[in-house]
C-alpha cells in the first residue's frame, strides 16, 4: 500500500486493482464521500470523478447527487485538468442508476427536484470543456447507462454483462436523457429497440451496438483502459482539445455553414498561444512538444 499527502489529507490506495495511486481534492474524510475528484499520480491532467458508495453499485442517492454536482463545478472551471476519468471506487462496478429504495421514500415534490437536479448534473457532465471518459467496470443501468452517455467517450469491461435502459420494465421511461443522446449516439431505430425491449446488453454488444467507445482487453479493466486513453489524450495541446470539444459539440445544433464558421473562430483562437508556438519549435527540432495549457 501506499499514502498520499493533499490538502492535509492522508489517502491510501487499497484496492488490489489499482494501479495508480491517486490524490483527493475534497477535505473530506477518505470514506465518507460519495462522488469526489481525485488525481492520478504520475499522470499528468489527468483527474479522476470517482463514485464511491460500494454497498449499492453506486446508484445515484440524492447525496451523490449533490457531491456529484459540487464536483462537477469544481472540475468546471479547473485549468489543471487535461482529461477527466468517470470510474468507481469498488472493482466490478460503475452505477446501477437511480436509488429505488431512496425513491420509495420520496414525495412527488422531491422526485421532481431529484430529477431537475439530475438533468443539470448530467448536462454540466456533457458540456465539461474538457475531454471526459466513462469507465464502465460493471452494471450501467438506466441512470447509471445516462450518466456515461453524458461523457464524451465510454469504456466497457470486457466481462461487464449488464449495459442498458430498462426503465419500460419498471413503468416508466429514461428521463435523465436516455431517449435523447442515446438516440443521438446510436440512432433511432436501435435507440427505440435498446429502450422498447428493456434488454441487457453485455460489454461486447454494447460496443457492436455503439454505446460503448472501447473494450478493455480479458486481462485488464475499463479503468485501466480508460487512463491508457486518457494518456494519449492528453498528450496534445489542452486548449486545443478544448477547442475541439466545443466545435465538436456544436455541429450538432449548427448548420454546415454556420458549424464552419464556428470551427474557423475556434481555430483562430489557438494561433498566438504559447502551445501552438511550442509545437511548431518542436516539429522543427524533431522532439515531443511539451505543452503548458497556455
Amino acid at each position: 500500500m501506499s499514502w498520499n499527502i493533499h490538502r492535509a489529507h492522508l489517502i491510501r490506495c487499497t484496492s488490489p486493482w489499482m494501479k495508480f495511486c491517486t490524490k483527493r481534492f475534497n477535505s473530506a474524510s477518505s470514506n465518507s464521500r460519495q462522488a469526489f475528484l481525485e488525481t492520478l499520480e504520475g499522470q499528468t491532467g489527468i483527474t479522476c470523478l470517482s463514485l464511491n458508495r460500494p454497498q449499492s453499485k453506486n446508484a445515484i442517492s440524492t447525496t451523490l447527487l449533490k457531491e456529484l454536482l459540487e464536483s462537477l463545478e469544481t472540475a468546471q472551471f479547473d485549468k489543471s485538468i487535461r482529461v477527466l476519468i468517470l470510474r468507481s471506487t469498488t472493482e466490478g462496478s460503475f452505477c446501477a442508476g437511480a436509488d429505488l429504495i431512496e425513491r420509495r421514500s420520496m414525495s412527488q415534490v422531491q422526485v421532481s427536484r431529484f430529477l431537475s437536479d439530475l438533468r443539470a448534473a448530467f448536462g454540466k457532465l456533457e458540456t465539461l470543456p474538457m475531454p471526459t471518459i466513462a469507465a464502465i467496470d460493471g452494471p450501467a443501468l438506466g441512470g447509471g447507462l445516462e450518466l456515461g452517455l453524458a461523457c464524451d467517450l465510454r469504456v466497457a469491461g470486457h466481462s461487464v454483462t449488464k449495459i442498458g435502459l430498462p426503465e419500460t420494465a419498471l413503468g416508466i421511461i429514461p428521463g435523465a436523457g436516455g431517449t435523447q443522446r442515446a438516440t443521438r449516439l446510436i440512432g433511432l431505430s436501435k435507440a427505440k429497440d435498446l429502450i422498447f425491449t428493456a434488454r441487457m446488453l453485455s460489454a461486447k454488444e454494447a460496443f457492436e451496438w455503439g454505446l460503448v467507445d472501447y473494450l478493455s482487453s480479458p486481462e485488464s479493466n475499463a479503468f485501466e483502459r480508460a487512463v491508457q486513453l486518457a494518456s494519449q489524450i492528453g498528450n496534445n495541446a489542452p486548449l486545443a482539445l478544448r477547442a475541439a470539444k466545443q466545435a465538436i459539440s456544436r455541429s450538432e445544433d449548427l448548420a454546415l455553414e454556420p458549424g464552419l464558421d464556428f470551427e474557423r473562430a475556434s481555430y483562430e483562437t489557438l494561433l498566438s498561444t504559447q502551445d501552438r508556438m511550442e509545437a511548431l519549435v518542436a516539429f522543427k527540432e524533431k522532439r515531443h512538444p511539451i505543452f503548458k495549457g497556455e
